[in-house]
């Protein structure tokens, strides 16, 4: 899937601005699909424009410059769901913290005990966008889609948690006592 078909998504479910779309995109209820950037949105939404599967009106704001907001057409629509007929790419899955994880043993122990106190935050965190996103999408499988999130990452917040300390023994097992990286801070 890509920035085009995520963006007849989110015009889908209602009238947006190029802003508003990438707000969704990076930290809102669209955040866990598609990776976008302003960079790609909006030349995005300028060439569907350009053919038809989007318009846009002005919309005057006190004080502020003018707002450009972007509607689907009956044209979007269909291609929309043309794009939602086709095979879904593998998810593609990438962690920084793993890989903290996997070396884990060249790392001082406070900072294994950091990364996983950070990756817990990081994991609540997104629990919260999921329930708040479960309680604003209006689409009947919004509901499904919530759960299963949920339940992903629930279950990585409760291997991390009961097995945290199996990692932490693991930490700084493969410095040597001279190591640069076992001085104080």
């Amino acid at each position: 899937m890509n920035v085009r078909t995520l963006c007849l998504a989110i015009l889908g479910c209602g009238d947006s601005t190029g802003y508003e779309i990438r707000k969704l995109v990076t930290d809102g209820h669209f955040s866990h699909f598609v990776d976008a950037s302003f960079g790609s949105i909006y030349p995005a939404l300028n060439r569907m424009e350009a053919e038809g599967l989007v318009v846009s009106r002005e919309e005057q704001q006190e004080g502020k410059p003018n707002r450009k907001v972007y509607s689907v057409t009956d044209l979007g629509r269909e291609e929309f769901l043309v794009a939602l007929s086709k095979p879904a790419q593998k998810d593609i899955f990438k962690s920084e913290f793993l890989l903290l994880a996997m070396c884990a043993e060249l790392m001082r122990p406070e900072h294994v005990r950091r990364a996983i106190d950070m990756q817990i935050d990081y994991l609540n965190s997104e629990l919260e966008i999921i329930e708040t996103a479960m309680l604003s999408v209006d689409l009947k499988a919004a509901d499904w889609v919530g759960e299963y999130g949920r339940t992903c990452l629930t279950t990585s917040l409760n291997y991390i948690s009961e097995n945290r300390e199996q990692l932490e023994a693991i930490a700084g097992t493969s410095l040597k006592p001279e190591s640069p990286l076992l001085a104080a801070e």
